[in-house]
């Protein structure tokens, strides 16, 4: 069976966070769950590395406006873990090349990314710290549980991780209307409080 499934699943956590994609796979791999895991990923340094980076991530992650920093530095590493765990795995089932599957990975990885980090920027018009946490650990959930499902049904994973994809693009689409919307109405505040002050 074609790898490609769990290659574009993987790719679209990994846009996510990247870092909990390598993390849950090399575990299930070392542990015996999958035998579809490469090896690559289960070696200690990589799992240690992508242990300390998944701790970070999830800190950074629920911080409004470190958050939007954090996305913006990951806007290349996210897309290239995408493509490296999808060329991985195709290269440990053999069933597409993997110049192909990294390819897909890191698309995929890089359309979640922009989906997420456009949220992000939209929750972060908001004064409050909850949303951040709750969308964070809304993320973290359905990245693992996404992952986990694609290792023993990827077909159906890859659909649900499609779905998501478009909803997300759709969603970043009306919300990002709305956060024009708001700069506007704060500049136009401001610059009639700046007019007022300038003609008392």
């Amino acid at each position: 069976m074609s790898v490609l499934p769990l290659v574009f699943t993987s790719g679209w956590a990994s846009g996510i966070n990247a870092y909990a994609v390598v993390l849950l796979l090399g575990v299930l791999g070392a542990t015996g769950v999958s035998d579809d895991v490469p090896g690559a990923l289960q070696r200690p340094d990589v799992l240690i590395a992508a242990g300390v980076l998944f701790l970070c991530e999830a800190v950074a992650d629920k911080v409004p406006y470190v958050d939007t920093v954090w996305d913006v530095v990951h806007t290349v590493v996210r897309p290239v873990a995408g493509g490296v765990v999808g060329a991985l795995l195709a290269g440990q089932t053999g069933s597409v090349p993997e110049l192909a599957a990294g390819a897909l990975g890191g698309s995929a990885a890089l359309l979640s990314h922009l989906v997420k980090a456009g949220t992000r920027m939209a929750v972060n018009t908001s004064p409050e710290p909850a949303s951040n946490i709750a969308l964070s650990l809304g993320e973290d959930l359905g990245v693992a549980a996404l992952i986990v499902f694609a290792l023993f049904h990827p077909v159906a994973a890859a659909v649900v991780a499609g779905t998501l994809l478009a909803l997300g693009v759709a969603l970043v689409v009306f919300l990002w209307k709305r956060v024009r919307a708001f700069l506007r109405r704060r500049r136009e505040r401001r610059a009639a409080r700046l007019s007022g002050a300038a003609g008392a």
